[in-house]
């Protein structure tokens, strides 16, 4: 306890250096922790990406190329499912809900989805939470359109606006539907997932804008009508519009069960369906596949972190290296006193501990505090969950190997300081 008081006092001495030293320790713990809980955040945020849907099928292709194409807007399905099969497959025993999707048309380069209502009332994300507006509502009438918050941030659009849909995805676009404008009547709240930069329409409005349905040419279903007609009989007379159509085909479609017994029974009788070749794909065991694939970003983010701690531990070591010269007087006071070179090494050992462990508990305080800062903007914009809870065991672990490094690291000023008392026994030249 004498040495460790020793240490202290040692280090009040020279508090400008060991502050700085411990600062830098506190800031690579920070990081390290920071880094490894959003990187195990992300793994289950990109794994919740689309959460509480137990099934997405579309046409026979790659498991991963339907996921990124109905799920992430990457790419595009070279085929769609027949509306006469969703419609089967749909009332199959179990099938709590369905949202059919149809992609394929675009907004100055975001992807616009026709589905329908139960879109927002089913579709989850991150830990099975429900899509929330920030203004407006979902829409109820043909030529409306639900803003992702990305695209209304970026784009500037407000409630009333009109949106003109192109056919063609990315920023080529074959066609601009300026016939059929969409009024702007919702604005989702941010998610942090591909729902952020997608136009929804009804689903029925994409055969409208495409020519192929027979109310293309109906002017109560026109945006400017609309605006033209009274509001109550204008509710009136939308109330019985059919919103979902009868289309030809749909790119893919959602399905929640009422039991997870019945997904992997449906899930092989889709994958067996003679009438059309189909797939149909359990999310979460897809968005872990994929998350294997993009493993190596998971080992660079766990390798810069590491490296960030030795870098402030070599800046220990440097500190304490550099501070023997100008303590001479002080350990030479002490062997005349009586203390034996092992008390010098024990001296050196304890103090290097010490900074270490503050370190780390400093570091933590920042770690959480980051995390509480941090959280919200994560969510809505990278679409990361963080957990604040309690340090894992992992985490622990990680924290403990710090402290043995720390200590590793102070063995060599010690060891040092140790021989050159035995040398001289007064005095240490560097």
């Amino acid at each position: 306890m004498l040495l460790v008081k020793l240490a202290v006092k040692s280090l009040l001495n020279r508090k400008a250096s060991a502050l700085l030293t411990l600062f830098t320790i506190a800031i690579s713990v920070m990081l390290l922790m920071s880094i490894e809980r959003v990187r195990v955040d992300a793994k289950s945020s990109f794994s919740n990406t689309i959460s509480g849907t137990d099934l997405i099928v579309g046409a026979r292709t790659g498991d991963i190329q339907l996921l990124l194409s109905s799920v992430f807007r990457i790419g595009h399905a070279n085929n769609g499912v027949s509306w006469k099969s969703y419609q089967y497959i749909t009332e199959q025993r179990g099938v709590k809900w369905a949202i059919p999707m149809s992609l394929g048309d675009s907004h100055k380069g975001l992807a616009v989805l026709g589905t329908n209502k139960d879109y927002f009332e089913h579709y989850r994300f991150a830990k099975k939470q429900q899509l929330s507006f920030s203004q407006g509502h979902a829409f109820n009438h043909l030529f409306e359109v639900v803003l992702g918050a990305e695209v209304a941030n970026t784009l500037g659009y407000q409630l009333g606006d009109e949106v003109v849909i192109a056919h063609g995805m990315g920023n080529t676009s074959f066609h601009n539907h300026d016939d059929n404008p969409f009024k702007v009547v919702g604005i989702l709240k941010p998610t942090g997932t591909p729902v952020d930069k997608t136009l929804h329409i009804p689903l029925a409005a994409i055969d409208v804008i495409h020519g192929s349905h027979s109310h293309q040419h109906e002017p109560a279903l026109t945006a400017t009508d609309d605006h033209d007609h009274d509001h109550d009989h204008d509710h009136d007379h939308h109330d019985d519009v059919d919103l979902v159509g009868t289309p030809k085909q749909i790119t893919a479609f959602l399905l929640g069960f009422d039991s997870p017994l019945y997904t992997l029974q449906v899930r092989r009788n889709i994958n067996q369906y003679k009438d059309e070749a189909l797939l149909a794909i359990m999310p979460g065991v897809t968005l872990r596949e994929l998350w294997e694939m993009l493993s190596i970003v998971e080992k660079i983010l766990l390798l810069f972190s590491i490296v960030v701690v030795l870098i402030s531990l070599l800046g220990m070591l440097t500190s304490l290296l550099s501070s023997l010269n100008q303590r001479r007087r002080e350990l030479a006071i002490l062997r005349s006193v009586g203390a034996r070179p092992w008390h010098i090494f024990t001296l050196i050992s304890v103090e290097s501990l010490l900074i270490t462990g503050l370190g780390c508990v400093v570091g933590t305080a920042l770690f959480y505090a980051l995390m509480l800062l941090g959280a919200d903007y994560l969510q809505s914009h990278a679409g990361i969950s963080l957990n604040i809870a309690l340090l894992s065991s992992y985490e622990l672990m990680l924290l403990a190997a710090i402290m043995v490094a720390g200590f590793i690291v102070g063995l060599i000023p010690a060891t040092r300081a140790y021989f050159y008392s035995l040398a001289d026994g007064m005095s240490i030249k560097i």
